[in-house]
């Protein structure tokens, strides 16, 4: 059985990452989200194990001391967090797996070696970032210009991932995804060669 493959996603706010990632999804039924660990309470209508694992702050804690995750952070008081495990059985399991993270937690997970496909969508140029935050209508001005800020760091990082798409055509943008998604579905290091001769036929049970 072949491997799936881990995917990092990164890219500015704004610049239509989940509008990619949802229609790409759509169309790629072996293609899941990585749910998130988190300390903060459930929702009306979240489901444990399906929107996110929900945990105490002693538990999360816990199994930050065990190495349990791949990457966690804490947001105004609320942790958050990638179980390594849950990523790992789903790629062993054949199935893909889509990180979306913040580039500097991508960043981290590439500097301790954490293998995956990292893909960062960027805007055609540098204003509609600004464009699309004012048209949300959520900012404030002094929170809008930080997110500015930020996202001209973030756009600097980058020439650090594989694959950059250009999120100018939504349809374009998507069908690059998917182009990536499918070659990487080839990568020797999902390929089972014990399964095949090296004539390339697949050996018979013995």
């Amino acid at each position: 059985m072949k491997k799936g493959v881990f995917f990092v996603v990164s890219g500015p706010s704004g610049v239509g990452k989940g509008t990619v990632l949802k229609k790409v999804m759509a169309a790629n039924p072996n293609l899941h989200y990585s749910v998130s660990a988190t300390t903060r309470a459930p929702r009306e209508g979240e489901i444990d194990g399906v929107n996110y694992f929900f945990m105490s702050e002693d538990e999360f804690d816990r199994k930050v001391e065990n190495g349990e995750f791949l990457e966690h952070v804490k947001t105004y008081g609320i942790s958050y967090g990638t179980l390594k495990k849950n990523v790992e059985d789903k790629v062993d399991s054949g199935q893909c797996v889509i990180l979306e993270i913040d580039v500097k937690g991508a960043l981290n997970l590439m500097d301790r070696g954490i293998r995956a496909v990292y893909i960062f969508i960027a805007p055609e140029k540098f204003s509609v970032i600004r464009e699309r935050l004012l048209n949300r209508g959520t900012e404030d001005p002094e929170m809008l210009e930080k997110r500015v800020e930020v996202a001209k760091w973030e756009l600097e990082q980058a020439d650090k991932y594989e694959y950059v798409i250009i999120n100018k055509d939504l349809d374009k943008a998507c069908c690059e995804f998917d182009s990536i998604v499918r070659a990487s579905s080839c990568l020797a290091s999902c390929t089972d060669f014990s399964e095949f001769d090296w004539s390339g036929r697949k050996r018979s049970a013995e």
